[in-house]
Parts: C-alpha cells; sequence; structure tokens
C-alpha cells in the first residue's frame, strides 16, 4: 500500500492507501475548493469551524451516494431476477424507471 505525505490547507499530512497518486490529488483538490468555498462565505469563521463544516459536507456526500448506490443495486438485483426467470409476461419495460 503506497504511502503518502501531501500539504493540504497548509497542513502536512502522511498516510497510507490503496488509492494511486491521481486520485489522492484529485481528493486534495476537491476539499481545498470546498474550504475555499467556504471560507468566502463565512469570513468570520475559525479555521476549525471552516473544516468541521467540510467534514460534514463530505460525509453527507457520501452517505448519498451510498444510498444512491444501494438503490442501484436493488434495481440491478430486481433485473437479474427477471432474466433468470425469463421474464414469462416478456415485458421488462415496467422496471425501467
Amino acid at each position: 500500500m503506497p504511502s503518502y505525505t501531501i500539504s493540504v490547507l497548509e497542513l502536512d499530512i502522511s498516510f497510507k492507501t490503496d488509492a494511486d497518486h491521481v486520485r489522492v490529488k484529485a481528493a486534495k483538490q476537491i476539499i481545498e475548493e470546498r474550504f475555499a468555498s467556504l471560507a468566502a462565505k463565512g469570513q468570520n469563521l475559525s479555521k476549525e469551524k471552516l473544516l468541521t463544516y467540510l467534514a460534514l459536507g463530505l460525509a453527507d456526500d457520501f452517505l448519498l451516494t451510498c444510498t444512491k448506490l444501494g438503490q442501484l443495486e436493488t434495481k440491478l438485483e430486481e433485473l437479474l431476477h427477471r432474466i433468470e426467470q425469463g421474464d414469462n409476461s416478456g415485458n421488462a419495460s415496467s422496471v425501467a424507471d
């Protein structure tokens, strides 16, 4: 597992991850862009509060993505079940929303 040492928001951090360099760089960019956006809106907020808002926003995005993934997996399972059953009615259009 590769290890990285990067500077994010003027903080040097070291960590190990299975992510490649491109993904680590993209994640760093997202954090810095969101931080800049929050900082512009809340000029009097401390860095700690801005980072907390940033973490909450990223956690919310993660939860939403997990929900959407679960919905897609459910639809795929339904379609697979129909295919395996041979869809006796011959009409698969009712599953496609």
